[in-house]
């Protein structure tokens, strides 16, 4: 078993989900792995969440314990040699606001981050809880928003909610063409049935031309997960 690199916790996740062509996320796919599909549909998530009470090696690095992170995903397996699975995530690009955690993940670790200004917003009224991050690029704030019922509530089994949030591995395509992964632990999570969401980005400006066609695709599903602790393990090469 790898180290354990990070410790944190990962708050009140908003996740939109995308139906996209295999082939629009073909070209992020790391050697070695393959992509995994629900019900034979392929997904694309944008997802907004606090990242909290950080520690990387067990130390609590100043001003970048809690900030805010915006991911786009996609999903993938790993088929081991003992006809085990290993499923997992791969990142189109992530936002954080603190350069210098994006430096470090870039020239390190080759992960696809970027520094951006951003906000969060959480709330709770009676029986529902409200969450809301905004970020700034491309001379846009761009925003994801949600309400849910509470309690929060057990993810039913076989469903999307668990596709979606059951993926424990992260994958990340090396420049020299090798793939390295990194175990993620965490509980099971809850979610809250959904009252209200807004999805306002601009998918052009925030992650290509490839992924333009997404402004005028409505969301397959969208989720508003409670999230826990969570444990990073240090990473390593597959190949």
């Amino acid at each position: 078993m790898s180290s354990i690199f990070l410790t944190a916790e990962w708050r009140r996740l908003i996740m939109a989900q995308y139906e996209v062509a295999p082939e629009v996320v073909g070209p992020y796919l790391p050697g070695g792995l393959e992509l995994d599909l629900y019900q034979g549909r392929c997904y694309v998530s944008l997802v907004g969440f606090l990242f909290d009470k950080v520690r990387v090696k067990g130390f609590a690095v100043p001003g970048h314990t809690s900030f805010e992170e915006i991911n786009l995903r996609f999903y993938v397996r790993r088929r081991e040699d003992d006809g085990g699975v290993r499923r997992g995530v791969v990142f189109v690009r992530e936002f954080v606001p603190r350069r210098a955690i994006a430096w470090v993940a870039r020239r390190f670790y080759e992960e696809p981050y970027l520094a951006v200004p951003s906000s969060h917003k959480f709330g709770a009224k009676k029986d529902l809880v409200f969450a809301r991050y905004a970020w700034k690029m491309g001379g846009k704030v761009h925003s994801l928003t949600a309400a849910g019922y509470v309690p929060a509530l057990e993810i039913a089994a076989g469903s999307e909610e668990e596709f979606i949030t059951e993926h424990y591995w992260g994958y990340t395509k090396r420049s020299d063409g090798g793939t390295a992964a990194y175990q993620v632990e965490h509980p099971r999570w809850q979610t809250y049935r959904l009252q209200s969401y807004q999805v306002d980005v601009d998918f052009e400006r925030l992650y290509g031309r490839e992924f333009a066609f997404l402004n005028g695709v409505r969301e397959s599903s969208v989720l508003l997960a409670e999230g826990s602790g969570v444990t990073v393990h240090s990473g390593f090469r597959l190949r």
